[in-house]
């Protein structure tokens, strides 16, 4: 088993209820999962779309990282992602953050996420999960990662 962290972001539709059918669906192959809160953010990159609800998970799976990255792509497909353009609204968006203390650079999969210390609508449920988690390539915790966030850079609006 290895443990795992994966964001979760929705802004079409029923959004709550999209991020609960994923993590249900989630639990097919990922054990012992704890969820961080719900938070409201704005969007980001293409801001010109509702707001988004994001959360992050922590569990352990016997998944290879990329059979990781292939079972979340499927959950997504279930609930009806529809791609649209890059950073557009999505239904669903299925993130891998971390695999373990893992570092993989392929063409379809890097990991650790490698913007994920730049979103604070994904370090700060992250932080919820495990402040004290060191991310293997930077060296800083998911605390000091969301702390150095500038403030400026800010989305997230409220927990909901």
């Amino acid at each position: 088993m290895i443990h795992i962290f994966l964001a979760l972001g929705a802004n079409v539709g029923n959004k709550k209820e999209h991020i609960k059918k994923a993590i249900d669906l989630l639990s097919e192959k990922i054990t012992s999962i704890q969820r961080a809160p719900l938070y409201e953010t704005r969007a980001v990159g293409y801001t010109n779309q509702d707001n988004f609800v994001n959360t992050a998970i922590a569990g352990d799976t016997v998944l290879k990282p990329e059979e990781l990255l292939l079972f979340v792509k499927s959950i997504e497909k279930k609930i009806g992602r529809i791609y649209r353009f890059h950073w557009g609204p999505r239904e669903i968006d299925i993130d891998i953050l971390f695999y373990g203390n893992s570092v993989l650079n392929k063409e379809n999969l890097v990991i650790p996420h490698p913007r994920l210390h730049e979103r604070d609508f994904v370090l700060k449920p992250l932080r919820e999960l495990d402040a004290t988690f060191v991310h293997p390539l930077l060296k800083k915790t998911i605390r000091e990662l969301y702390d150095m966030l500038p403030k400026s850079d800010l989305s997230v609006i409220q927990q909901t």
